[in-house]
């Protein structure tokens, strides 16, 4: 359901670990969409040019939204890195964040599932590490009302939790509020109830 919150970072997070004398630097962001994604990870790899792999994968969207998934091996043999990132990433019901993986090469080959173990295993760490937000999903409602019933939208927008973006004042008030995806039609309905029918919505006219 696209209306349901989900959890996105508040912070970034970086994790450090030495596997057979590589050095893995796993770091983790908030990216809100594709472009903000594919930003971040060339940030760390200009951050970390000198680098034999900077491995990556995001979620850039909602945690279910594969269609904004996208990983990379960056060099390692298929399948080792970016894949296993991306599965911890999906798996960790946390939305709009991106990981890279940054290997120094200490000499010592890891082998295929060494590499699985050590791309996904610091990602898993570094989520241990996160702290996070629920992200409300909000609609517009537009609504036209009398002065007299302004008590009324104001004691739902409290109720509510609602936001007043936009305002218009003239012979009656136009409004444009910010609310709760998921209590859109309550919303509505108690405010053409409360109001006696006197509270309309423009936009759906």
């Amino acid at each position: 359901m696209t209306d349901k919150p989900y959890l996105i970072l508040t912070a970034p997070v970086v994790f450090e670990e030495e596997i057979k004398k590589s050095h893995f630097i796993t770091y983790l962001a908030h990216t809100p969409g594709i472009e903000a994604a594919k930003q971040f990870v060339s940030d760390i790899k200009l951050k970390h040019a000198d680098a034999r792999h900077n491995c990556w994968a995001f979620v850039a969207g909602r945690p279910d939204d594969s269609m904004k998934w996208g990983f990379s091996d960056d060099g390692e043999p298929s399948g080792t890195a970016g894949k296993p990132i991306l599965a911890q990433l999906s798996g960790s019901g946390v939305g709009e964040i991106a990981a890279v993986v940054t290997r120094y090469y200490g000499g010592i080959r890891l082998g295929t599932g060494g590499l699985v173990k050590a791309y996904g295993g610091g990602v898993q760490q570094a989520l241990k590490l996160i702290q996070t937000q629920e992200k409300l999903m909000t609609r517009f409602v537009t609504l036209r009302c009398e002065y007299a019933h302004m008590a009324v939208v104001e004691s739902l927008l409290g109720a509510f939790g609602a936001v007043q973006v936009d305002s218009e004042f003239s012979h009656n008030v136009k409004m444009t509020l910010e609310v709760d995806a998921r209590r859109v039609d309550e919303f509505k309905s108690l405010l053409v109830n409360r109001s006696g029918g006197q509270i309309t919505f423009p936009d759906a006219e």
